[in-house]
């Protein structure tokens, strides 16, 4: 960490870094994030996210280019008008790290983060654990009713990193000609639903950490925007549920989400007519979201594990 960084940190927290323990490193070489153990002051430790173009940006996928930069550059933007202007207005039940930094610097981007795992948030979700597929979907529940209606303001217009606008080499070389076809028309489906909300727009199980107290924290708002949920629901089953269990148990945990989200707009006061006219349409986009996914992986990766009968099942819902 240079002395920059470190007298920034102090100026803010009030107190020196005595460590750096890493996390990550961001995708295609962005930068890293890593937790800051602290001398002294307030916080025994927080997250530091350095984001940081490099001169050769690579990609695993061979996906670099102008137009992969501008969509980062622009995440990260929209990382931090998130953390200014929305995440202070998060339930406890939606938790998410309370920001202490966040703006632009001479050559990128830093964030100053609550260290979630020191709040109590030190456990990861498991991949085919039901129990806490149903914690993560109960945050986005949480997300959003909280949400709903809001006006995407400052941050993508239409969330999550995949969306059609933003994917025009992906869409090129897709060989799925009838799927190809059908992209403008599933995303103006997404884009034109009555029922609107902010939509995490990564919300796989990696992004999660979980309280067996609390339930669950998110993190990682790079593409949070405007949508209807079942986007995020949809691609959060796809990250923690094989073929088998998509088949066995999507079903019954799209149940358990609704059923908690009904809760949650209950509280907050939207009569049983609304509640159950979003319901109908979120239910209805469902196969629509999954199939939108799976447009993108289709051009991105055609050979990735994620497309399998299932999907494959509900995109012939979707075009048909």
């Amino acid at each position: 960490m240079s002395r920059t960084q470190g007298s920034r940190i102090r100026q803010v927290l009030g107190a020196d870094v005595k460590d750096v323990e890493p996390i990550q490193s961001l995708w295609s070489g962005y930068g890293e994030i890593v937790r800051l153990f602290m001398q002294s002051g307030p916080y025994p430790s927080v997250v530091y996210k350095q984001i940081k173009p490099p001169e050769q940006v690579t990609h695993p996928r061979g996906w670099a280019g102008a137009r992969s930069h501008q969509r980062k550059w622009r995440s990260y933007e929209v990382e931090l008008v998130w953390y200014h202007d929305f995440a202070p207005r998060c339930p406890d039940s939606a938790r998410v790290a309370e920001c202490y930094l966040g703006q632009e610097t001479e050559d990128g981007f830093e964030l100053v983060l609550e260290d979630l795992q020191a709040s109590g948030y030190g456990r990861r979700p498991w991949f085919g654990n039901l129990a806490d597929a149903r914690v993560c979907l109960d945050w986005l529940a949480a997300f959003h009713a909280a949400f709903l209606g809001e006006a995407p303001t400052g941050l993508w217009p239409q969330g999550t990193y995949w969306h059609l606008e933003t994917r025009p080499d992906e869409l090129a070389a897709m060989t799925d000609n009838r799927l190809k076809s059908a992209a403008p028309v599933l995303d103006a489906r997404l884009r034109e639903a009555r029922f609107q909300t902010l939509v995490h727009g990564d919300a796989k199980i990696a992004n999660f950490l979980l309280s067996d107290e609390r339930g669950a924290a998110a993190v990682d708002f790079q593409y949070v925007g405007g949508g209807p949920g079942i986007r995020d629901v949809a691609y959060l089953l796809g990250s923690c549920l094989d073929e088998g269990d998509c088949q066995t148990h999507a079903g019954t945990l799209l149940d358990d989400y609704f059923a908690q989200l009904r809760q949650c707009l209950s509280r907050r006061g939207c009569d049983a007519t609304t509640v159950e006219a979003l319901e109908a349409e979120w239910r209805a986009l469902y196969p629509v979201a999954w199939t939108d996914f799976y447009r993108f992986l289709q051009g991105w990766s055609p050979s990735h594990e994620k497309i399998h009968a299932y999907t494959l099942m509900q995109a012939q819902l979707a075009l048909d």
